[in-house]
């Protein structure tokens, strides 16, 4: 979850191993897999997976960096803001939190246009695989909060952190 304080540890301590160690050698397959906690991940989720492959890993780092940052206008948002919301119709509450959040100046600095803000925020399509990918952690791997993983195929339950997670992932490479 890009608002999980929790996976931007597991991210900084983590990636440049997994990528440079264990995918680099041809060993490890990583998938990042969204599991979106509440609004703001969503929309953040949705900009980062409408970049493409290319520029996904980039701004996940981006957004797991600078967390904080990012996730604070969301708290700032008034009773009166959540009620304009609610009021909204379902397709267009995301977006709109977003621009109230300001997301949208956020991404604009790290190359994402206002165009390509609303392009990506309106993609009912991403919008309905990041609720199936929530959906396939919670009812197929039993996942029950954030960082979770899976290798191949099996849950690692009680592993959160990177210390926890790499001698499985060594064991499983054996």
């Amino acid at each position: 979850s890009l608002t999980c304080p929790h996976c931007a540890e597991f991210h900084e301590g983590a990636m440049e191993t997994i990528r440079n160690k264990y995918v680099a050698s041809g060993n490890v397959s990583y998938e990042f897999r969204s599991f979106v906690l509440n609004g703001p991940d969503f929309a953040a989720s949705l900009l980062a997976r409408c970049q493409g492959p290319e520029a996904f890993f980039g701004l996940l780092g981006s957004f797991f960096a600078d967390q904080q940052g990012w996730t604070e206008p969301f708290t700032r948002l008034t009773e009166a803001d959540q009620k304009a919301l609610a009021a909204l119709p379902q397709d267009q509450q995301i977006a709109r939190l977003a621009q109230l959040g300001q997301l949208d100046a956020y991404v604009r600095t790290r190359g994402i246009p206002k165009a390509k803000f609303d392009q990506c925020l309106a993609d009912k399509g991403q919008l309905d695989r990041l609720t199936a990918l929530r959906n396939e952690a919670t009812d197929k791997y039993k996942l029950t909060g954030t960082p979770g993983f899976v290798i191949n195929g099996t849950t690692q339950e009680g592993v959160f952190t990177w210390a926890d997670l790499e001698p499985r992932l060594q064991a499983a490479l054996r």
